[in-house]
């Protein structure tokens, strides 16, 4: 049987939530970091935040479209019912336990760490994703379905016929920079519980699903153009950093963003999409890793910043305390099989021998 399954995008996934994490371990040792509800280190590493600043404008925006190209790959053996009931499942449900019984943890830590009064603040913290791709699911679902209905339908051949196009991602911007322009976020890059990212991750969510409508012309165009279009988001950070100061300018701010997208899609569909051992272990992972890292980030934190150690030490000692607690984590939570729909986690047994699903799937984050 021939494998449909996407690997690349499922390896985009996992780099995205890897980047997630490091990216919340660097907030850490930033002058700010306590400012945003982070335990902050009393000497900072600034030199790291350009970096950051380069994945700021598309991590997250990414994430959303591959959400967006999972609901794609869901609706092609479902109808609404089952696929309002599935998604619900696969992530309603971490949301509200995550909400009640995974950011109260990090909470208490941060409280105890400054030496606060214990009290839980009800909040999702960085569980804020899942809301809102629960809110697109419920409002876009029933769009979703129509349009996988109308096969040969005219949206789907315009979209092909605007993806062959190189320049369509110009196309495709002009909501983005729309939205930037009536929004004006301060920053940009604040996405958490604001309408920027509540209105930037809905039309990625919308957009990735529409690459997947016109895949046929979309994936061989970032495939041809990858290059041009890792290349001209380099150029527009680069002018970012040193013309503004990595401010704006808020008109470029979102083709940056999409040129670093298309470019991204490009390189993994060239490179990323073929089986491998190793992704199957972090696709599965992927998903409760997100859950639960900020407790094991927040617990790393207490426990290394107050160590004599120089301060890049400390940043790799956290990293690396993160990681094996995340996928000590796992590896428990994977063995529970009570406790795996609360972590995002399915029963494979349930859906053994279900090939062709399995082939098509994408988790949806």
């Amino acid at each position: 049987m021939m494998d449909n399954r996407r690997y690349d995008i499922d390896w985009l996934r996992v780099i995205a939530i890897g980047l997630l994490l490091i990216y919340h371990i660097a907030i850490v040792f930033q002058p700010w970091g306590v400012f945003i509800g982070f335990m902050q280190s009393p000497e900072s590493l600034e030199s790291i935040w350009i970096p950051m600043s380069a994945l700021n404008v598309w991590r997250i925006p990414l994430l959303f479209f591959v959400s967006g190209m999972g609901v794609w790959f869901a609706i092609q053996k479902r109808n609404l019912k089952s696929l309002l009931l599935e998604r619900a499942g696969r992530i309603f449900l971490p949301f509200i336990f995550g909400l009640l019984f995974i950011v109260p943890i990090h909470q208490l830590l941060w409280q105890h760490y400054y030496n606060q009064d214990m009290a839980w603040i009800p909040g999702p913290a960085h569980l804020w994703f899942l809301g809102n791709i629960s809110i697109y699911v419920l409002l876009l679902s029933p769009l979703f379905i129509y349009l996988k209905g109308k096969e040969g339908s005219r949206v789907k051949i315009w979209l092909q016929r605007l993806f062959c196009n190189p320049l369509s991602l110009f196309v495709l911007a002009i909501p983005f920079v729309l939205e930037t322009v009536l929004i004006r976020p301060e920053p940009y890059e604040l996405y958490a519980l604001t309408w920027h990212g509540f209105v930037l991750g809905f039309l990625c969510f919308i957009a990735g699903f529409c690459c997947m409508v016109g895949g046929e012309t979309f994936w061989p165009t970032v495939l041809k153009w990858r290059w041009v279009y890792l290349g001209t988001g380099i150029a527009l950070f680069l002018v970012r950093l040193i013309a503004f100061d990595l401010k704006g300018p808020e008109i470029l701010l979102p083709v940056e963003t999409l040129h670093w997208i298309f470019g991204v899609f490009g390189l993994g569909y060239k490179h990323l999409n073929r089986k491998s051992k190793v992704l199957h272990v972090l696709s599965q992972a992927a998903y409760p890793v997100y859950i639960v890292h900020m407790v094991w980030l927040y617990l790393g934190t207490y426990l290394i910043l107050p160590l004599e150690m120089p301060v890049g030490a400390k940043f790799v000692a956290v990293i690396a305390f993160t990681a094996v607690g995340c996928f000590t984590n796992y590896e428990i939570i994977r063995n529970l099989n009570w406790l795996k729909p609360f972590l995002g986690l399915r029963n494979l047994k349930k859906v053994k021998g279900q090939a062709d699903f399995k082939n098509a799937k994408v988790v949806n984050i």
